[in-house]
This record gives C-alpha cells, structure tokens and sequence, in this order.
C-alpha cells in the first residue's frame, strides 16, 4: 500500500485470526487505534483464505479456532505448493502451553510467538511494530 502523502507512513494491514471474541476486538481496536488497518476472523477456514489473498503485512493466529487449528493454518501457509506468494509475517498468538518441542518446531515455521496472557494489548503493538 502506497502512502497518500509524501513522508506519510504507509498503513500497515494486520488480519487477526482469533476465534476468543473479546480478545479478537480489544485486538482489533487497539491495532486500529495505533495505526494499523486490522480484520478480524473468528473461522481458521476463512481465516487461511484471507491470508492466502496476500493483502495483509501481518498474520496474528492463534492456534485454537475453530475449523482449522492455527497450526494446520502456519503449515498450508508455509507451503510454497500451496500459497506461493506470502509476504506477511506471521505472529502466533496463544495461551496454550506447548511442549518444547512442538513449541520450536512452530516458532522455526513462524516469525514471532507470544503468549496472550503475558502480553498487554499495548505491548502487542510495540511488538508488532518492530516486526515489519
């Protein structure tokens, strides 16, 4: 996306796949509020087509949703086979706890992990804007 004025940042698109509804809208509405233009999906199936679309600089998943689990999701988006073209970052955002192992194995395939539960929804902004 072009910025409208020179010296004027470009926006910054943001599509949070999070099926917990208070979280995905106090989410929403701080990204919104900082600056980012943030869509909301509560569904993995429609979540993975949005992403696929390659409209978006960021990709927050969590990896409990419904109909497509966040890992099912990081893996089809990970696939080159699958969706060729992605340039978003992806961020996992969760409250389970993962064993090590499958904790790594899903960091090595993302860019970022973080836990909700330790993070502000402000600390989430400084977070991500410092990823792209």
């Amino acid at each position: 996306m072009e910025p409208d004025k020179p010296g004027e940042q470009m926006t910054k698109k943001v599509l949070c796949i999070e099926d917990e509804h208070f979280i995905g809208e106090l989410y929403k509405r701080t990204l919104d509020r900082s600056g980012y233009d943030t869509t909301l999906e509560v569904d993995g199936v429609k979540g993975l087509s949005l992403a696929q679309t390659d409209q978006y600089d960021i990709i927050l998943l969590d990896l409990m949703v419904p109909n497509l689990t966040g890992i099912e999701i990081l893996r089809t988006l990970r696939d080159s086979s699958k969706t060729p073209h992605l340039k978003a970052k992806i961020i996992i955002i969760t409250n389970l706890d993962q064993r090590d192992d499958i904790r790594q194995e899903i960091e090595k395939q993302a860019d970022g992990y973080v836990v909700k539960a330790e993070l502000t929804p402000k600390e989430l902004v400084e977070f991500l804007d410092n990823v792209a």
